[in-house]
């Protein structure tokens, strides 16, 4: 009975992964590159690296804003990002002759180091991983449900692989690898001692990976996890109708008000008033380490200056807060660098476990069928 239940568990964990064999591994993969896809950009890419020889202080986004308008006087300013500080900032726009078109601006000197016009290495990277490329329509892709139904494969992975190995907490304390009785041995024993030392990664990314699962349901049905943005009132509005509008506050005038809001408030996500009724949308970051860039959030009225709407995270929802701080436990962004290749190497190890565990079947495949 005991070997009978050993061959069940044995097979099973086998069929929860051998089956899509190729797009779980192709998921980790991408998934690797994915965290360190800005680090690889600025390997690769000039451009894209904050140099600050003479330790200048960053400019105010707004400042770096209007270094653009300058140099682009027709330009729409939609959106600006920040990231980490060895990397530029970037300011997405539109002009006459671009569409779409991304500022790679040093946020300590000013220089527009370059125009990136298309995809970007990160942005493609990110659409790779997270749906496949697969096309959206009306909240709904096939791709994204095919991503996250892979934490049901990991998830039942990594229980039928504990019930299999027996004792497996000795790997910690006693690692077995034999490298010298044959490649079937080499196989089982580092695909045992991956699994057992990425155990806290196996369970971080099937639980994540669920959360962004009961998400997408979440959109597909109209569910809203943050409420809806505020339209600034009719009756605020000037009686001039100058097109574009012309605000009496600006983006500077802005962050002076969310920074009165919230002290400890970084700007990494800002999004400019798209038509006379919309707000100035400020989110970022602040003094919680576990929630991602946009956990703080600052609406503006860009008429008045009066604030819409505030978003913080003492003050979400359960579901809120779920939405928050998947990325960063998904990404490894929690302690900047450090914890991005720390969850690089574990991808890795991951992605490694698809392949040996491919191979340990095949080579029992083709045992089998000689037998």
């Amino acid at each position: 009975m005991e070997k009978f239940s050993n061959r069940f568990w044995f097979q099973l964990h086998g069929w929860f992964s051998l089956p899509i064999w190729i797009i779980f591994c192709f998921v980790c993969l991408t998934g690797t590159i994915s965290v360190v896809s800005h680090e690889l950009t600025w390997l690769t890419n000039p451009d894209s690296r904050a140099s600050n020889p003479q330790n200048l202080a960053q400019k105010p986004i707004s400042e770096l804003v209007s270094i653009v308008k300058k140099s682009h006087p027709t330009a729409d300013v939609s959106l600006v990002m920040t990231f980490e500080s060895y990397l530029v900032n970037a300011i997405i726009f539109t002009d006459k002759d671009k569409e779409n078109a991304i500022a790679y601006i040093n946020q300590y000197t000013g220089e527009i180091q370059a125009i990136n016009v298309g995809i970007t290495f990160p942005g493609f990277m990110g659409a790779l991983h997270g749906w496949l490329l697969f096309p959206w329509q009306n909240s709904y892709s096939v791709g994204y449900y095919l991503v996250c139904a892979m934490a049901i494969v990991m998830l039942g992975a990594l229980i039928t692989g504990l019930i299999i190995y027996k004792n497996f907490w000795r790997a910690f304390t006693q690692p077995k690898l034999r490298l010298k009785q044959g490649k079937k041995t080499i196989l089982a024993d580092l695909h045992r001692l991956a699994g057992v030392w990425s155990l806290w990664f196996l369970l971080l990314m099937s639980l994540t990976g669920l959360w962004y699962l009961t998400q997408a349901i979440m959109w597909q049905n109209n569910i809203e996890v943050e409420p809806h943005t505020h339209l600034v009132k009719i009756e605020q509005l000037p009686q001039a109708k100058e097109k574009p509008p012309v605000f009496p506050i600006t983006l500077t005038d802005a962050f002076s008000i969310a920074e009165q809001k919230f002290p400890d408030f970084k700007g990494t996500y800002i999004m400019m008033p798209e038509h006379n009724r919309d707000t100035y949308k400020l989110y970022g970051s602040g003094d919680f380490i576990f929630y991602d860039q946009y956990a703080y959030g600052v609406l503006i009225n860009p008429w008045t200056g009066a604030i819409e709407s505030t978003r913080a995270p003492n003050k979400m929802t359960a579901i809120q807060t779920l939405s928050h701080i998947a990325d960063p436990l998904h990404y490894g962004t929690i302690g900047g660098i450090w914890t991005k290749i720390i969850w690089f190497v574990f991808g890795v190890l991951l992605t490694g476990m698809s392949i040996t565990g491919f191979l340990m079947w095949g080579s029992r495949t083709v045992k089998a069928s000689r037998n």
